[in-house]
Parts: structure tokens; C-alpha cells; sequence
């Protein structure tokens, strides 16, 4: 989007330290902060400087970047959402995308009128005297809309400020345009970095996602470990969804699986998979014991939590559904499953396959909550009272195992 000059001698200790920086994998805010402080060593009268760039993320739709002189810098994350927000509308680096400007040159210290841009005189009355904005596109990111804009879905762009009395001489921004692509390769390494860390928690979840960018990546790279495995599934699900439009089933599924999420994510647990209107999740925060205990605890926070959630839905007139959950512990082999060319990161073994079993009994018994007697076993003593529901043989299990369920006034059980 901007035109670039050529190195200066005067530059090539801040581009050399760019490149080292985005060759070690420097993060965003690391490289904007250097960046800044470096130019007003150079002699260039920076005041402010502001970066944003794109993501992908399911909550987040791009980053910033805001360094005042003296001050330092702050990163903040912009949500995503349907429409631009009015502030983001009447901003220079709004119009450099929607009016296909390559910069935004103002000097404020000539100006007499008010900006068409709110920011600029807020600028202008906290003594800014000039302001620069620019932006780089990454190849093959800048798309045509149907009504012939351009927009640029994947760069970077950025505004400077100085309070200099005169503003920033030509001098100045030669020696910024001529670093800019410097700047350009460092952020796009460092937001690829984020951008994988971010799409492997996704999709993946915490734990395996960092297998995976570790180098676990080899088929039939297994570990066996000692954990806690915790199936849970929505009852009565099917019904409604028969019985729903489309959308208002999946947003009903996001609303309730939300829940299941957050509880294991604050017992330290790891989601390993989405199954229908269910999730599998493991607990291996540390020996057998403490996983036990970390996934019994989650219990209590998952049925206040759910709780929360039907009385809110309720409220709104939104159908409500209740939950079933099973524990069982053992060992399970955890890692990369499948062919060559599209693996899995997952758990199989013994203990997977007992937990799926116990899953199945719940309307048999009459019970929401089932856990067997190795978690109870392990996890002894505990903070919950466990209430024995008998013993029982399980398909493919040559010993009858007892569960338990966790002891409430009234319940919970199965209601259909």
C-alpha cells in the first residue's frame, strides 16, 4: 500500500536488529516496542505509533498495537463481530482500506478545521503537530469486494505521530518508509506464530496443540499415561433437535458445550474431543490422585454452571436441556492415530473404551452422574460424598465394576 525508499546507512542497525528479532520468533508487541524506541533514537520525533492486523480466531478478529513516547506500548484484541463499530468507521486506517488510499498525511499544526477523522483532533489537542498512516499488504491478501473496493484481508496497518514543532521533516518518514518492509516480514513471522498457536488450541485443544508444534507429529507416536477420562453428553438432545430449526439447535448445542468447556478448562483438564452433542475430556494434572480429585471437583462446578445456564435460557423462553456425565481411570495411549497423511490427536485403550460403557448405563440406572470405582478409589478421600449404585458387569470388562454417583438432596437422575 505505500511506496518504499531505499535503506539508509542511518537505518541498517534498526533493520538488522528487525530481521534477527523475526528470525527468533519474536512476538508482536517485542518487535513494535524495539521498533518504536529505536526510531526515536534515530532522531525521528515519534509521539505516538499505533499498528493492527487481521486474525484468525473464533473470538477475536485482529490485533493492536499502541506505543506513546514515555510511556510504552499496550496490545489489546479487537472482538469479532457482524458490522464495524462507529469508532472504527471514522478512523484514518478504516478509510486507507475503504478508499483505496496508499497514505493518510496530515499536518495538524496547518490545520484550522476539524478533522473529518474524530481521532486526529483529539490527536491535535494533546499537542500532536503531524500524523502519518500507511499500510502493507501481505501477497496475495488484497481482494477485490463486488463493488470494486479494495480490501486488504491479511497485512498490517499503521499510524505515526509526532509532536515535533514543524512535525516530521521529509527526512524522517524516508527513513520509516525505508525500514517498513523489514517491519512488514517480522510481524507477518510473528503473527504466523500466533496464528498456528491459536488454530492448534482450537481445534486441537491446549494440551495437544502444543504436542503437536512441539514435533509430535510422527503416526503411531503414542505415550501411555495415567488419566481421567470424562464423557458428556446433553440428555434429551436428540429430541429436541428434531423438533428445532437448524440454527436454533446449534446454538443452543454452542451454549451448553460453552459450559462443559470452561469447567474442565478451570479444573486444568484438556478437551480431546467433540462427539455430537457430547465432549470427551481428560484429566492429567499430575499423578492419579490429584487428576481424580481435579475431575470430581469440575462435577459441582458443572452442575451450578448448567444450572445457570437453564435458568437463563428459561428466562428467555430458549428450550432447556440436562446432562450426563461419566468418569473412569486408567491407562490410555495418547497421541497421533491414522493414516500418513491425516492423523488424529487423540486416546484410545482399555480405560476409553470402560468409560464409553459406563456412559451407556446412565438411563438404566437412573443416574445422571456416574463414576466408577477406580476414579473413587483414586481420588479417596475426597471433597464429594460418593453414594454407591451397585456393581455391574460392563460389555467386553471380564470383572464387575461398582459405580457411584455423587451424593444430592433429590438427585440428580435420569427423567427419561
Amino acid at each position: 500500500m505505500t511506496s518504499f525508499e531505499p535503506v539508509s546507512p542511518s537505518t541498517n542497525a534498526l533493520v538488522d536488529w528487525l530481521v534477527t528479532k523475526g528470525l527468533e520468533g519474536a512476538g508482536q508487541e517485542e518487535l513494535l516496542e524495539g521498533f518504536c524506541t529505536r526510531l526515536v533514537a534515530l532522531g525521528v520525533p515519534l509521539m505516538r505509533f499505533h499498528a493492527a492486523q487481521s486474525t484468525l480466531h473464533p473470538v477475536y478478529g485482529g490485533t493492536g498495537y499502541s506505543w506513546y513516547n514515555g510511556a510504552g506500548g499496550e496490545s489489546e484484541k479487537f472482538e469479532n463481530t457482524d458490522a464495524p463499530s462507529e469508532i472504527w468507521q471514522q478512523s484514518p486506517l478504516y478509510a486507507l482500506l475503504h478508499e483505496d488510499l496508499d497514505e493518510i498525511r496530515v499536518k495538524l499544526v496547518e490545520q484550522n478545521e476539524p478533522s473529518r477523522f474524530p481521532l486526529l483532533n483529539d490527536l491535535r489537542e494533546n499537542g500532536a503537530t503531524d500524523y502519518y498512516a500507511t499500510g502493507l499488504s501481505y501477497e496475495g491478501s488484497q481482494k477485490v469486494r463486488p463493488n470494486g473496493e479494495k480490501k486488504v484481508s491479511d497485512g498490517v496497518l499503521m499510524s505515526l505521530t509526532s509532536d515535533a514543532p514543524t512535525g516530521f521533516e521529509d527526512s524522517d518518514l524516508s527513513r520509516i518508509k525505508s525500514v517498513l518492509p523489514h517491519l512488514g516480514l517480522a510481524l507477518k513471522s510473528a503473527k504466523n506464530q500466533t496464528l498456528t498457536e491459536d488454530l492448534m488450541r482450537v481445534y486441537l485443544g491446549r494440551d495437544a496443540g502444543r504436542r503437536v508444534l512441539s514435533g509430535e507429529i510422527r503416526r503411531g507416536s503414542l505415550q501411555q499415561i495415567d488419566a481421567v477420562i470424562w464423557n458428556f453428553d446433553l440428555e434429551g438432545f436428540t429430541n429436541l433437535s428434531e423438533d428445532l430449526p437448524g440454527h436454533e439447535i446449534i446454538d443452543m448445542l454452542n451454549d451448553y458445550l460453552a459450559v462443559a468447556v470452561s469447567v474442565v478448562h478451570d479444573r486444568g483438564g484438556n478437551i480431546l474431543k467433540f462427539m455430537g452433542d457430547g465432549l470427551m475430556a481428560m484429566f492429567d494434572v499430575g499423578e492419579i490422585d490429584e487428576d481424580a480429585r481435579a475431575a470430581l471437583g469440575a462435577v459441582p462446578l458443572l452442575q451450578a454452571r448448567m444450572d445457570d445456564l437453564n435458568t437463563k435460557r428459561q428466562a428467555e423462553g430458549l428450550p432447556v436441556a440436562n446432562f450426563t456425565l461419566a468418569l473412569h481411570s486408567g491407562e490410555i495411549l495418547y497421541g497421533n492415530i491414522g493414516s500418513k497423511t491425516r492423523l488424529d490427536f487423540t486416546v484410545i485403550g482399555p480405560a476409553v473404551n470402560q468409560a464409553a460403557r459406563i456412559a451407556g448405563m446412565h438411563r438404566s440406572l437412573g443416574q445422571r452422574i456416574l463414576i466408577s470405582d477406580d476414579v473413587a478409589r483414586a481420588a479417596s478421600p475426597c471433597a464429594q460424598e460418593l453414594v454407591s449404585v451397585g456393581r455391574y458387569m460392563l460389555r467386553g470388562v471380564h470383572e464387575p465394576k461398582e459405580l457411584f454417583t455423587v451424593y444430592s438432596p433429590g438427585g440428580p437422575s435420569v427423567t427419561e
